[in-house]
């Protein structure tokens, strides 16, 4: 699920809004799974928050050059 910067930097602004609201309903799912103990993987919550941090840059870029 770990997306590249230039795979995210080919999409346009609305389709940026949207994955990001996409991890953050992720994140939120794997908080939750932390809390009640559910989670055996917990590098999925770093990879994810990482995306969220990919793609707000990607989304500041764009915002820039326009």
């Amino acid at each position: 699920m770990i997306m590249k910067a230039s795979e995210l930097k080919a999409k346009s602004a609305a389709d940026l809004q949207q994955e990001l609201l996409s991890l953050n309903k992720a994140q939120f799912g794997l908080r939750m799974q932390v809390a009640t103990q559910q989670l055996s993987n917990t590098s999925q919550l770093r990879k994810v928050r990482r995306d969220i941090a990919r793609v707000k840059t990607v989304l500041t870029e764009k915002g820039a050059q326009q």
